[in-house]
């Protein structure tokens, strides 16, 4: 992989937590049911990518920086409850082998 390619990449995923940031209707549920992934899943990811090349990070530090604020703000101001037929979604598909 090129330092462009890096770059590129680096570009892609600002622009996608820049989206997401700007859909805050689009709840962690309905990405989980749609998309198999949410921003939770991005902070986790981002831990894991850091922690991988000897940067020390922690989940909260990496939802701030994929929510663009403290998690608990962003989950107060925005996040609504799960209706049942989500939840159900949820369950079905992500049931533990």
């Amino acid at each position: 992989m090129t330092d462009k390619n890096t770059e590129i990449e680096a570009a892609v995923f600002r622009k996608l937590l820049k989206h997401l940031d700007s859909r805050k209707d689009a709840q962690n549920i309905e990405l989980m049911n749609l998309a198999g992934f949410c921003r939770n899943c991005l902070s986790k990811w981002y831990v894991a990518e850091a922690n991988e090349r000897g940067i020390e990070i922690d989940y909260e530090q990496a939802r701030e920086l994929v929510y663009s604020e403290p998690y608990s703000d962003w989950k107060a101001k925005y996040q609504t409850e799960a209706t049942p037929e989500q939840l159900k979604k949820f369950n079905s598909t992500n049931k533990e082998d």
